[in-house]
């Protein structure tokens, strides 16, 4: 289906990592186990929207570079708005959620490819 999500879009992945498997899913393994959302729950929470550009933009990078899709994208709707001045409580909910979902298709991806 042409509107699904992808989370781990796993070719796209493994071709930025120069089609070496191994250090993709070290990577994806890296980002799972290391990458937390508490900093950016906090700044947004706190309504500093500085901090909370910052670190959304961060995430964005990370979750681009690894061809995690959706949180990437969702991200990047937080920033948009957030450079609009606003702290979009549903989007950041919708981040959260994305997170937790791409954490569970990490796991999936390395069962599949370990």
């Amino acid at each position: 289906m042409a509107d699904e999500a992808v989370y781990v879009n796993f070719s796209e992945g493994l071709k930025r990592m120069m089609n070496n498997p191994k250090l993709y899913l070290k990577l994806l393994a890296k980002f799972k186990e290391g990458t937390k959302l508490d900093t950016l729950e906090d700044a947004f929470s706190a309504g500093d929207l500085e901090k909370t550009l910052g670190e959304v933009h961060t995430l964005k990078g990370i979750a681009a570079n690894l061809s995690l899709s959706e949180l990437a994208a969702r991200c990047l709707e937080l920033e948009t708005r957030g450079k609009e001045g606003v702290l979009d409580t549903g989007l950041m909910e919708t981040v959260k959620t994305v997170f937790d979902t791409t954490l569970l298709e990490i796991d999936k991806v390395i069962a599949g490819n370990g």
